[in-house]
């Protein structure tokens, strides 16, 4: 369904790892072709994207490393997803580290990554921090680290995504 104010855009996406644990196992890395076998996350985003994928970055749990990363693909990409970071614990900082940089959150994402994520998990839903914002007109979305929420969060996103960019880059 082509919604009104949708425009067919061109765009890039860029896909974030946040994950101090793997970042400890395989360093930095960055470049799409370089995705550990064990990031089932960022595998899921390379999937669903495939030739739309302009890089990849696996980062710790540091608010300027998941900056840093985020400005970097925002110079090549129109969409950056970020995987990880997203939870409860101290050591979460991915929404911390962007949410101060949105000049527009998308909370909607949020409420409905949420209310999918009840029907799947129940109650457990309320631990979510999705969320997703505008950065100088491009779109940043920052999902938790499980394979089976940024599934879902793909689906949203895959669903939204061309509406969302048309409006972001005032488009429509």
């Amino acid at each position: 369904m082509v919604l009104v104010h949708e425009r067919d855009v061109q765009y890039g996406v860029a896909i974030i790892t946040v994950s101090s644990s793997r970042f400890e196992k395989h360093g930095p890395l960055k470049g799409k072709e370089r995705i550990p076998e064990d990031d089932e996350s960022g595998r899921e985003i390379l999937k669903a994207f495939s030739e739309k994928v302009v890089d990849y970055y696996l980062v710790p749990d540091s608010v300027m490393e998941i900056r840093s990363a985020v400005f970097d693909a925002l110079r090549k990409a129109d969409v950056c997803i970020l995987t990880g970071g997203t939870g409860l614990n101290p050591k979460d900082l991915t929404i911390e580290a962007l949410k101060d940089l949105f000049e527009k959150e998308i909370e909607g994402f949020g409420e409905i990554f949420r209310m999918q994520s009840f029907k799947e998990i129940g109650y457990s839903a309320i631990l979510s921090r999705a969320t997703a914002g505008i950065i100088n007109g491009k779109v940043v979305f920052c999902l938790p680290g499980s394979k089976r929420a940024v599934i879902l969060g793909l689906e949203i996103i895959k669903a939204s995504l061309k509406h969302i960019l048309s409006h972001a880059k005032g488009l429509a």
